[in-house]
């Protein structure tokens, strides 16, 4: 079994930065891609950024010049760094990493729980 746990969430005011955390523990042969979504109340959850193993890069048009997102693949980490905050950028972030157990089987999707962003004055 696989587990992900994010951390670095809470209340920052407009313009402000915050930086969240992922880190994958568990049955891991290997991460292939990770990736942060989130979801506003009365939306649908929407993909924020995703980062390959070799280190490329997307993100959604939303967020581009503002967020980074990295990863550690000794610590099985992802990050992702916010600046510039917008009050639109509050929602429920979840990482998720797709990640083989072993060798020979193909890569699942797993998800963290899910970490509270709320950007106000």
């Amino acid at each position: 079994q696989v587990q992900l746990v994010e951390s670095g969430g809470g209340l920052v005011q407009p313009g402000g930065s915050l930086r969240l955390s992922c880190r994958a523990s568990g049955s891991i042969f290997s991460i292939r891609a990770m990736g942060w979504h989130r979801q506003a109340p009365g939306k649908q959850r929407e993909l924020v950024a995703t980062i390959t193993a070799g280190g490329t890069t997307n993100y959604v048009d939303s967020v581009k010049g503002r967020f980074t997102i990295s990863r550690d693949n000794a610590k099985n980490t992802v990050y992702l760094q916010m600046n510039s905050l917008k009050p639109e950028d509050t929602a429920v972030y979840y990482c998720n990493a797709a990640v083989k157990t072993r060798w020979n089987t193909p890569p699942s999707d797993y998800w963290g729980q899910g970490t509270q962003v709320t950007v106000s004055s």
